[in-house]
């Protein structure tokens, strides 16, 4: 009963940041279904025996059924609807795309149909969980991933049943450490973009800090997809941050007047191991005791920040006693393999504006500036698997051929460099 703001703009955000993920969710599902030939009838594996990354995203969406009815059920509509939103961000941008290659794979082995089985169970519960604040989307879902296949299934999403919680599946520890990792991932991410270094940009290698030893041992455990998400060679575990003090001026000022100057160069610029002490003790919510000339001034956490510094030459992010460092330095392998993947998104890119199938074969004949030639030729075999080209040669196109030129005064030119494909 109380006023709402509207506008096409708020309606337009949902559809962006919502509709349109879910919806190329489940066309990413069907497309490949519907090449496969797969469906839920079939024998699948069952939760316990797949992939580590169904078993994470089954635990989210069973945690999330938990929530959302508990939401219903005590009319909190907010905690009944923006969850979903969440989930299914986590959905598209994490699971499907860490998962595309076992959908793309030849081979219909039991990696396969677990991510089939479970993309669609989560897709299925994702258009219960929402159908009574989007109804017809809801049902446009469910009659083609349910009623379509099963004849004896009720005829819309609103004659069927609520979703039950499997509480064995809500494995609170996979959650902990898949968040733990996309945090670190979000971190890495930031500090690439602080120095304005894309992620298609191979760096050498990545650092980072985390709170305790469990934690420590999850990124040990969580090493490869780490790596695969930063697109770095190395990566390791930094014992000790170097920490930076900030006191508050508007806190600390009033407290200790004129001495305030003296009590805020300390902290600042104070010897490195006092520093480091005084930054833990803080983190630990303690307050620290300094003695000047004497005199003895007590600070809490509240009056003074911790930050974190990375070594010269590094780029870095810190939030939360989380801290994520890379290296920047670039050497020539580097820059070509990381050219070499803006090739690949260009002939994706190519592919579909041309409106192949995504299974077609292509053949790719290119014409590039030297640098841009010798990136695709020392990366030649990673760009055919990536774009499913049978051949990749410089040359000029024969009739019939797709062509785009990407030059340095195009919006989507590639460094500098010139190519034609």
């Amino acid at each position: 009963g109380e006023p709402r703001r509207s506008s096409k703009e708020l309606v337009g955000e949902v559809v962006s940041k919502f509709w349109l993920t879910l919806w190329n969710t489940y066309s990413f599902f069907v497309t490949y279904a519907n090449i496969d030939d797969w469906t839920p009838g079939g024998e699948q594996p069952a939760p316990e025996q797949r992939d580590p990354l169904d078993r994470y995203i089954l635990a989210e969406l069973h945690a999330l059924v938990k929530g959302v009815t508990e939401a219903y059920e005590t009319y909190d509509v907010t905690s009944a609807t923006r969850p979903i939103q969440a989930f299914v961000e986590v959905l598209s941008n994490w699971y499907v795309r860490l998962s595309r290659r076992r959908f793309w794979q030849n081979e219909m082995d039991d990696s396969k149909r677990s991510a089939y089985a479970t993309l669609h169970e989560c897709l299925v519960t994702v258009s219960k969980l929402v159908a009574p604040a989007m109804p017809f989307l809801s049902d446009t879902l469910y009659r083609n991933l349910v009623r379509a296949v099963d004849a004896g299934a009720p005829d819309s999403v609103h004659l069927a049943m609520w979703p039950e919680v499997d509480e064995r599946l809500i494995e609170q520890s996979r959650i902990d450490e898949m968040r733990l990792v996309q945090r670190l991932v979000s971190l890495g991410r930031a500090a690439r973009e602080s120095v304005k270094i894309g992620v298609r940009q191979p760096l050498s290698d990545a650092q980072f800090v985390t709170r305790d030893a469990k934690e420590r041992a999850t990124v040990e455990h969580m090493r490869e997809l780490i790596m695969a998400e930063l697109n770095v060679k190395t990566m390791s575990l930094l014992d000790e941050p170097l920490y930076v003090l900030n006191p508050l001026p508007q806190v600390l000022g009033k407290k200790f007047g004129k001495d305030f100057p003296r009590v805020q160069k300390a902290l600042r610029e104070g010897a490195r191991e006092d520093v480091q002490a005084w930054a833990k003790a803080l983190l630990a919510k303690q307050n620290v005791s300094l003695t000047l000339d004497g005199a003895s001034f007590e600070v809490t956490p509240d009056e003074c920040q911790v930050l974190m510094k990375a070594p010269e030459g590094f780029a870095y992010a810190e939030e939360g006693g989380y801290m994520a460092v890379i290296n920047t330095v670039l050497t020539e392998d580097l820059v070509l393999e990381g050219l070499a993947r803006e090739v690949v998104r260009r002939v994706q890119s190519m592919r579909k504006d041309a409106d192949y199938n995504i299974t077609d074969n292509i053949v790719v004949r290119y014409a590039a500036s030297d640098k841009l030639k010798k990136a695709i030729a020392q990366f030649d075999q990673y760009i055919k698997s990536e774009t499913l080209a049978a051949t990749l040669e410089a040359g000029e196109p024969g009739e019939g051929y797709f062509r785009r030129d990407f030059t340095t005064a195009d919006e989507s030119d590639i460094d500098g460099e010139t190519l034609s494909v």
